[in-house]
């Protein structure tokens, strides 16, 4: 192989000339790496939002004392998470 700077013979599997040092492969471009999304980040706080509301409100789920318009708060913020994670997620 001849390099493609100085003209140097160098072997086939050379690296870089071992005369000028040019590398004899292109280097490849580098892509960033992706981004995080909003929607996974919404979904996860509506999750975590979901999971403080039921922590706070467990206590009086064992004597009853939970209001019915908790639990269906619960259950809403519960399926538009899912619903926004597998929609947009």
């Amino acid at each position: 192989m001849i390099c493609r700077t100085c003209g140097t013979e160098i072997a086939d599997k050379a690296i870089v000339c071992f005369r000028c040092g040019t590398p004899t492969a292109e280097p490849q471009p580098r892509t960033p790496p992706p981004r995080r999304s909003q929607s996974g980040l919404v979904a996860s706080l509506l999750a975590l939002v979901g999971l403080t509301v039921a922590a706070l409100f467990m206590s009086r789920a064992a004597v009853g004392g939970v209001p019915q318009a908790v639990t269906w708060i619960l259950v809403g913020i519960a399926l538009v998470a899912v619903v926004w994670r597998l929609v947009l997620g």
